[in-house]
């Protein structure tokens, strides 16, 4: 076979497999009658594409997209997981602490000499008699309800604890993501300007070579140049350090590669953070208040509980006693505990009325302090916006505009080269100004999250 019938059935096998993936495209959309399922159309189409492209997703390191670095600490994170299992063990306890306790068991063998008529012997058979007593110790009425009640309660303050835990690590990756944003666009920026530098420097040279301009001005920019790239070293050395930062919540090794960042996602819209529905939204969403609201209903049925404690618990029991070989009587017992040292119970219910008084202290506490960190980011991510907003429509085009304006006025003598380098630093603050406003915007946008305990 020759290299042009060869290449001929290259195409003709190539149009084959496109015509299949196509159609079964189509097909697995519905778009006309199915003839292949859409499973084997986008195998084909895995196929077509070929298997490096097909597995470059799940090789990626996390990191380009802030879901990635969500979705892999979700799944990843040992201090999430730690509290997922807690809380679970927690739910798990509700049911046997309303349970009753095991029933005991007890044999007793009486005379075992028969008056002294045979030698000591332990067969039920032949001692006096045998008694097997099966018994039951039932709490006073309502103990059990609210024990199992209040371990509910415990594990729905679990898991708001877990629902919290999640919300911290979620709030650190996302500022991560968002710094680790800012430092990739200060170190092109940087990069960016460093070509400006350079371009300048070779303009100083050659005004220099011709007589028009000092030779300070091309050592001026080589200094520029200087600190420039040592602000490079600077922020790899931070890129380090937030890489480190990010693996640790994803559970990785320290030096392991992350993806890119690609984007802030945009932020919402100023009417989702209205100040007044927020704070209603995180006073019944945030977590850490609803494990504490779990926690004061987890008092008021401990101080109910310990109320309960003047009553006695109740033991019943049923005997039947052996003689010989049958059972010839029956026995039946109840018991109870007598409540006599009552004073020891006025101490218990004195506690469970500060620790309820504590709980509603501490919720509390924790509004105020939800509530004041809510008004301190919408404070926060209004001004971040108005920043961005000046930086992006006025500042920036400013400085762009007195840049060019000095080159021009350089290049003519018209001005010296120390305007021409302010001028073109204004633009590089400019640029960041921009930058950090839109990175501490989400910032607070995480931040705000973290309190209301769900995405915006």
């Amino acid at each position: 076979m020759t290299g042009h019938d060869e290449h001929d059935e290259e195409s003709g096998r190539k149009t084959r497999m496109a015509r299949r993936v196509r159609r079964a495209w189509i097909d697995g959309f519905g778009m006309k009658a199915p003839k292949v399922p859409f499973a084997a159309g986008l195998t084909a189409l895995i196929l077509a594409l070929g298997p490096h492209d097909a597995l470059r997703a799940a090789d990626e390191p996390p990191g380009r997209t802030l879901a990635s670095l969500l979705d892999y600490a979700r799944q990843n994170n040992p201090e999430y997981a730690s509290m997922r299992h807690e809380a679970d063990a927690a739910a798990d306890r509700a049911m046997p602490a309303g349970a009753l306790p095991d029933p005991k068991f007890r044999v007793e063998l009486m005379d075992l000499t028969r008056m002294g008529e045979q030698n000591p012997t332990l067969s039920p058979s032949r001692v006096g008699s045998a008694k097997y007593t099966v018994s039951q110790e039932i709490p006073w009425f309502g103990k059990r309800g609210l024990k199992r009640e209040i371990a509910e309660l415990d594990a729905d303050g679990a898991r708001g604890r877990a629902r919290g835990a999640w919300s911290e690590i979620a709030a650190r990756l996302k500022t991560a993501y968002a710094q680790s944003y800012l430092l990739r666009r200060n170190e092109r920026i940087t990069r960016e300007i460093l070509d400006i530098m350079t371009r300048l420097e070779k303009i100083a040279q050659a005004r220099y070579a011709g007589g028009l301009a000092m030779q300070q001005d091309v050592i001026r920019a080589q200094v520029e140049q200087t600190a420039m790239r040592n602000d490079l070293i600077m922020l790899e050395n931070e890129g380090n350090m937030l890489r480190a930062r990010i693996n640790m919540l994803l559970s990785r090794p320290a030096n392991a590669p992350l993806g890119e960042p690609e984007a802030l996602p945009p932020l919402p819209i100023p009417a989702r953070l209205d100040h007044a529905a927020l704070e209603e939204h995180a006073r019944g969403r945030n977590p850490r208040l609803f494990a504490e609201e779990a926690a004061i209903r987890a008092a008021e049925k401990k101080r109910e509980l310990a109320y309960k404690e003047r009553y006695p618990d109740f033991m019943l029991g049923v005997t039947p006693v052996q003689y010989r070989n049958a059972v010839k009587e029956w026995q039946v017992m109840v018991e109870f505990n007598i409540p006599l040292w009552q004073e020891s119970r006025r101490f218990m219910e004195r506690e469970s009325e500060a620790m309820l008084s504590a709980a509603r202290a501490r919720r509390e506490a924790t509004v105020g302090e939800v509530l004041s960190e809510l008004a301190e980011n919408l404070s926060g991510i209004e001004a971040a916006r108005r920043t961005e907003a000046l930086a992006r429509t006025s500042l920036l085009p400013q400085a762009e505009l007195s840049f060019d304006s000095a080159l021009a006025a350089y290049e003519n003598g018209q001005v010296d080269f120390a305007t021409l380098l302010e001028a073109q630093q204004q633009i590089r603050k400019a640029r960041l100004a921009q930058v950090r406003a839109q990175s501490e915007a989400w910032v607070r946008l995480a931040e705000i999250e973290r309190l209301l305990g769900e995405d915006l």
